[in-house]
């Protein structure tokens, strides 16, 4: 596929999420809020039916336009959501998911970051999925990041793809070197290789996409109070250690192995611009207390911009009306300044 470079100003991408989920609700809440919140123009990329329906549901003044990609939803996104048309197989009901849309779910992800390929758009935000029902449906990735990857990949072939977790908000900024993996599986899975490569990513996307010139980073150890020195586990002194060394050597702002359980107060966040832990829920569970709501992920080590509300589909509450696109609004917002970085620093 040819790649064009996307005009700084393009709308944004906007995935419809499991149909079932409450991705749609918040679609239409945060083009509702598109001026009170100065958000940047998108467009919606799922099932029309869905979304006029989900409208009428919870905000029946808002009119639903069709659009053939991003680009072409600049000319109508003041006036009405612009969808690009991805039919679901079946009619989504409310919290209730169903493997036979996943097939619409996963393709709504693929067309998206084509329009970014093309040209159409800046960047893509992608609404939660459900991956136990896209497993159902034959999903072969581990998740959204993964997934992305091996898109980016397909699409950019000249281009290195190697995608790296993020959860942004503004008290703290996280990144999990093993993502989906069993809690069993990390002291394997963890090399210093593995500790560097994230490193270097997270360190050239907080100055290119985040306009911090020196960014300095934190790096957990894995066991309690960081190994104790071996007494409580070997990985620190044989695999993160040696990784920070090596990115020492190599001119990086990094300290550690820090004990994760000291690392997330108020003082130890005013010494660090992100934080390296070495699992999901290390990373996961600070920010997730401390900004539930703002948290935005954002997939790093990609050639293009990609964000996504810090949470999942909320089956539980969808349909109701009460879900907050707090964390929607703060991905797209995040998404068109990080394009918006890239575009100027292409600019000679």
């Amino acid at each position: 596929m040819a790649t064009l470079p996307a005009r700084p100003d393009a709308p944004l991408a906007l995935t419809m999420g499991d149909p079932a989920g409450i991705g749609p609700e918040l679609a239409i809440y945060a083009w509702r809020d598109r001026a009170i919140d100065a958000l940047p123009p998108f467009a919606l990329y799922g099932d029309p039916d869905l979304m006029r329906g989900t409208a009428k549901r919870i905000a029946p003044e808002i009119q639903i336009e069709l659009v053939s990609d991003a680009r072409a939803a600049a000319a109508v996104f003041m006036r009405a959501l612009p969808v690009v048309s991805i039919p679901l197989a079946r009619p989504a009901q409310p919290g209730q998911p169903d493997s036979g849309n996943g097939e619409a779910t996963v393709l709504a992800i693929r067309r998206a970051v084509e329009d970014v390929a093309k040209g159409l758009a800046a960047g893509i935000v992608t609404n939660p999925i459900a991956k136990s029902v896209l497993y159902s449906a034959g999903f072969k990735h581990p998740g959204h990041t993964e997934y992305l990857g091996a898109l980016a990949r397909e699409l950019w072939p000249s281009e290195p793809a190697h995608p790296v977790m993020m959860i942004a908000a503004p008290v703290l900024r996280v990144v999990p070197v093993t993502i989906h993996v069993p809690l069993k599986a990390v002291p394997g899975l963890l090399t210093a290789e593995k500790i560097v490569e994230a490193a270097r990513i997270v360190a050239v996307a907080l100055k290119r996409d985040f306009g911090i010139a020196r960014p300095r980073l934190a790096i957990t150890g894995l066991n309690p109070h960081a190994g104790e020195d071996g007494a409580l586990g070997s990985e620190e002194q044989d695999t993160i250690a040696p990784a920070i060394a090596a990115l020492l050597s190599e001119g990086f702002d990094v300290t550690g192995p820090h004990s994760a359980d000291t690392l997330f107060h108020a003082a130890a966040r005013e010494t660090y611009d992100a934080v390296l832990a070495m699992y999901h829920d290390q990373a996961l569970i600070p920010i997730k207390t401390l900004a539930f709501d703002e948290g935005v992920n954002v997939t790093l080590g990609l050639p293009f911009v990609r964000t996504s509300p810090d949470h999942g589909t909320a089956f539980g509450i969808a349909g109701k009306g009460v879900a907050s696109a707090t964390s929607l609004k703060a991905a797209l917002k995040l998404a068109a300044g990080m394009c918006a970085r890239r575009a100027r620093a292409s600019v000679p």
